[in-house]
């Protein structure tokens, strides 16, 4: 990748970067960085992306076991942390993967994650998915699991026990949970002793999601948006006809041009602004995704014209993890507002 810090790069203070407040008081800089590499980028150039991004001021780094690269990210955060930046400076959030939703599982897969990122505690840690149901990485999106299951609130409380108690551990500041729907939040928000923290869900202008924002914001769970520019580096596998992109909708191009940026960068100061915690990735232009946020800010009329272009275009679909044949990806997403059986 070179030098991540050129003339055109000086440092963002992160001071200049809003913040989210958790309802545990806590802060969390309101843009991460996403460090899934899709099947393109390698351990070693995420690494380097952490490295590049903590240099030009991001505080805020997202990531899972799933990812398989956490090892490589755990040698940049030891070198960030050894080049003078304190861990409570840093915001580090991991999540737990399907096959690991065993009571004693979870807290040895956070233990691994904790051995592979060089850290002695997590600031989030997440249920990545809730479904049990395994794929292994690179699949195409045909596989099913033999033993795959449906969302069953009874399982699903029992790895939360597991997550409550690696905060008691001191391991996890913070849980949360991710992909979820409404009746899912409603049933473990009834049944847990610590309640989310956040919920991390497929944000961007062509997929707002607005009552499962407004129901996870009423309840004070803080909003994580990824593919927050519409993931054009996702796998060819997870591509449908009916995909749309925002970063080439002619009203977010217009924006752009009208504040002299890239359509990538209003889609995520229309998140930060919108109120959702945006983590892109990139390996080239991190540092354009955390300035923009800290620049001149969308005008109403703006952020009006952005509401109005919501497609329910769902591009992380799940396929993977259906569990009975004859169904449509639908059927995880709960849309009559029903967990599906």
């Amino acid at each position: 990748m070179g030098n991540p810090l050129n003339s055109n790069s000086a440092p963002i203070d992160p001071a200049s970067v809003p913040q989210r407040r958790l309802y545990t008081g806590a802060l969390m800089p309101a843009v991460g960085l996403g460090t899934f590499g899709s099947d393109s980028v390698s351990p070693a150039q995420v690494a380097e992306a952490v490295k590049g991004a903590a240099a030009v001021g991001y505080r805020h780094f997202d990531c899972a076991s799933v990812y398989q690269n956490e090892s490589a990210v755990g040698a940049s955060f030891e070198e960030i942390l050894r080049g003078g930046l304190k861990r409570e400076e840093i915001w580090v959030t991991s999540k737990v993967w399907n096959d690991k939703h065993g009571e004693d599982d979870v807290i040895a897969s956070c233990r691994q994650s904790l051995a592979d990122l060089r850290l002695n505690y997590l600031d989030m840690y997440l249920v990545h998915w809730p479904f049990p149901n395994f794929h292994a990485p690179g699949c195409d999106v045909s596989s099913r699991s033999p033993d795959a299951k449906p969302y069953i609130h009874e399982n699903y409380m029992r790895t939360w026990r597991s997550m409550e108690k690696l905060v008691d551990m001191g391991l996890v500041r913070h849980i949360g949970t991710s992909n979820m729907t409404i009746p899912k939040l409603k049933l473990v928000l009834r049944d847990a002793r610590i309640k989310p923290a956040v919920n991390e869900m497929e944000l961007h202008p062509h997929l707002q999601q607005p009552e499962l924002f407004r129901f996870v914001v009423e309840n004070g769970i803080q909003p994580i948006g990824f593919c927050p520019i519409g993931s054009p580096g996702r796998p060819e596998r997870d591509r449908t006809p009916e995909d749309t992109a925002p970063t080439e909708d002619p009203v977010i191009r217009e924006i752009a041009k009208r504040h002299g940026i890239g359509p990538a960068e209003v889609c995520i100061k229309w998140g930060v602004q919108h109120g959702q915690t945006p983590i892109p990735f990139s390996i080239h232009h991190y540092r354009e995704n955390l300035a923009c946020v800290t620049g001149d800010p969308l005008t109403d009329e703006e952020m009006r014209q952005i509401a109005a272009l919501n497609r329910n275009c769902r591009l992380v679909k799940g396929q993977v993890f259906l569990w009975k044949a004859g169904q449509t990806w639908e059927d995880l997403w709960d849309m009559n507002g029903e967990i599906s059986s």
